[in-house]
C-alpha cells in the first residue's frame, strides 16, 4: 500500500503547495481542473464573508496525502 500526494502552484497565488489530487479546492478554468491553497481559500472566504456568501469548506484531508488505490 502506498499513498499520493501532488505538488504544484496554487492558481491564484502561484506558490507550490502540496495537496490530495481528489480532495483540493479547485476550478475548471479553460476546461483545466486548477487547485487552490489553503491561504488562498481563507482568503477567499473573507471576501465571501463580506458579501453575505458561504463559505468555502474543504474536505478534511485536501491538503493531505491519499491512498494510492483510491486514484484508479
Amino acid at each position: 500500500m502506498g499513498y499520493a500526494i501532488c505538488t504544484s502552484s496554487c492558481y491564484d497565488c502561484k506558490r507550490l503547495f502540496s495537496y490530495n489530487p481528489l480532495r483540493v479546492p479547485s476550478l475548471r478554468i479553460n476546461g483545466i481542473k486548477e487547485p487552490f491553497c489553503q491561504d488562498c481559500i481563507s482568503r477567499a472566504n473573507v471576501t465571501r464573508k463580506a458579501k453575505g456568501l458561504d463559505p468555502l469548506v474543504p474536505h478534511p484531508d485536501a491538503y493531505l496525502p491519499c491512498d494510492e488505490g483510491e486514484l484508479s
